[in-house]
This record gives structure tokens, C-alpha cells and sequence, in this order.
């Protein structure tokens, strides 16, 4: 199996995967308060076929698989579709971002199936404010997600924290200190998914953000704690954690971006901020081998456009964020 790259020299080889578009939080700049329209379960990828897409990924060179949502935990027997992923050839590594929920629940068993790592989304240490962000009471329940996920080993545990001015911007400092606590924290900037506006008056870009952090210490420059994202990643002085910034709007990095998704109803998308696609379920509903849904995924990485248009105003108006997979 060799690499691929794109027609920008890009190497593609990252592969996120939606096993479904259902949640249970309603979280505000992810989904709306009274849901989206759900895609049927007859049109959601079986597992088989999830993995049938997976080895023709591998074929084209893509060896890092992360699975994400709407929430990955409420699909049932998630863990299968692990251990399935983690028998196919060329793919080494299998990651997971969730919303930390269930994760307590789950993580020994997604630990044993072969997961790796996970990220976890949290956007308020605060009870009543986790509350209004996402609809619902389950502060208790993440806290102790991210501590079970630890103790299991899916290390490094990353944090997501999307800030909003306005709204949990003034616990910037608290989620960085937990990084004296060994917390891989990633400040990720608010993107315009989903309502049709380019820049919310509650966005905040990573410039401000550090501005913030300046009250901690001096953050130098560090390296990752493993992954395969676009994060910059700083620490302070003899501290074991980090924290990072995702910089999709101030500061894009389409140049290197190196993955596809896919939704969990089957479309392939070169790129999260355009509503082009390449649908690959029809083809394998229709018994199409390895090598079809591969010649699939080399139209889609042909089709990757240099870098999204946000500036311009372009944006996607297909889906919430929920519904592609973050």
C-alpha cells in the first residue's frame, strides 16, 4: 500500500468517520435546541460496510482512522466496530472524539477493542453554564469520563474546548491551569457551520485567546502530545500537560490538511467547509468490490480544493456540525 497525495501535494492519509448523526447533548454551536433531521438507520453505514470503506481507504495510503458523531457512544456496540477497523490491514491507528458522556461507561471496553486515544468535547467546567451550552446536566458525567479514559490508558486524553465570547470565554485560564494536572487542553476557534454566518459577534481567534493566557506564565512552543491534527501546541514551565489552538478560521491550514470524512449515511467529503461530495453508499449497497469504492476515494482526494473560501463568504449550508462529524 503507498500513500497518496492530492493535486496540491497534499499526503492524504487521515480518515474521519461519522458512525451517526445522533447526540445527547445540544450543544449550541453544534446542533440546534430541537435537533436535525436524522438520517433514516436504512441509510446509516452498516459496520460491515463502514469497514468495506475503511479498506479502501488503507489501499489508497490513509492509516489514521478517528471516529466521531453527532455522539459515537450512542451507536450501539461501538466497540465491534473497533475491533473490526483494528484487523484491517495498513490502518494503525483508531482514535475517537466524543462528548465524554458515556465515556466512563465505555472506555475499558474501547480501550480492550483496540481504540487508542480520545478527544473529548467540554466547553464549561462550570455546572449551570455546561448546562446552558449543551441542554443538559452531565458535567459529573465527562469529569469522570476523562478521569476513566486516563486510567484506562487512551492517553493522550485531549480536551476540546470551542470558546465564545460572551459565553465561556472567561474560563480560558481554568482549563489551561488544569493542564498543571497532566489535561492535554486544545482551544479551538468557533466556526460558521451551520447558520449561515461567516464570523459570530461570540467568536474569538486564538491571537485573543493567548493574549488571555499571558496572566499563567510564559507558553513556549512545544510538540504534540501524539496526533494527527492542525494544533499548535505550547506549555508552561515544568508543567506535563498542554495546550494547543485550532485555527480554522484566523489562521486556516488547508496547506496541510491531510484528511477526508466520511458522514455516517455514506458521503465522502474532501473537505469540511464545502458542501461537495462523493457518495459512496450506492455503490456498495449495490455489491461494488474494494476497488470501485477505492477508485471513489481517489476522486474525492483528486477533488480537494486548495483551501476552503471563507473569506469570500463562501460557506456550506448542507449540514450542522453534527451532521458531518467535526
Amino acid at each position: 500500500m503507498s500513500g497518496i497525495s492530492d493535486s496540491f501535494q497534499r499526503p492524504i492519509n487521515y480518515l474521519r468517520i461519522s458512525v451517526t448523526d445522533r447526540c445527547n447533548l445540544r450543544c449550541i454551536y453544534c446542533m440546534p435546541r430541537e435537533g436535525v433531521h436524522l438520517v433514516p438507520h436504512a441509510d446509516l453505514l452498516s459496520y460491515e460496510e463502514i469497514t468495506v470503506v475503511v479498506q479502501a481507504a488503507a489501499r489508497v495510503g490513509i492509516s489514521k482512522v478517528r471516529l466521531s458523531g453527532g455522539e459515537p457512544l450512542v451507536r450501539l456496540e461501538l466497540t465491534k466496530l473497533i475491533e473490526m477497523l483494528s484487523r484491517v490491514e495498513g490502518i494503525d491507528d483508531i482514535s475517537l472524539t466524543t462528548n465524554g458522556v458515556l465515556l466512563k461507561r465505555f472506555a475499558a471496553d474501547l480501550k480492550e477493542a483496540g481504540l487508542r486515544r480520545v478527544n473529548v468535547s467540554l466547553d464549561s467546567l462550570r455546572k449551570d453554564r455546561f448546562q446552558r451550552i449543551t441542554g443538559y446536566d452531565n458535567l459529573v458525567d465527562v469529569l469522570q469520563g476523562i478521569d476513566e479514559a486516563r486510567r484506562v490508558g487512551l492517553e493522550p486524553v485531549k480536551t476540546n474546548v470551542v470558546v465564545m465570547k460572551g459565553i465561556n470565554d472567561d474560563e480560558i485560564l481554568d482549563f489551561a491551569s488544569r493542564t498543571r494536572e497532566g489535561w492535554h487542553v486544545r482551544f479551538i476557534e468557533l466556526m460558521p457551520i451551520g447558520n449561515g454566518k461567516m464570523l459570530q459577534p461570540e467568536f474569538m481567534s486564538a491571537k485573543e485567546m493567548l493574549q488571555r493566557l499571558a496572566a499563567l506564565g510564559k507558553l513556549e512552543p512545544c510538540l504534540p502530545p501524539v496526533g494527527h491534527g492542525p494544533a499548535k501546541y505550547y506549555s508552561l514551565p515544568g508543567v506535563q500537560g498542554t495546550v494547543g489552538f485550532i485555527t480554522p478560521v484566523s489562521e486556516h491550514f488547508c496547506f496541510r490538511c491531510n484528511r477526508l470524512r466520511l458522514t455516517a449515511d455514506g458521503k465522502l467529503l474532501p473537505c469540511l467547509m464545502s458542501d461537495m461530495e462523493v457518495d459512496l453508499r450506492p455503490t456498495i449497497r449495490a455489491g461494488g468490490s474494494t476497488e470501485e469504492v477505492e477508485r471513489l476515494f481517489r476522486k474525492a482526494i483528486a477533488s480537494k480544493p486548495a483551501g476552503h473560501n471563507m473569506a469570500q463568504g463562501v460557506l456550506p449550508h448542507n449540514r450542522w456540525m453534527a451532521q458531518v462529524g467535526g
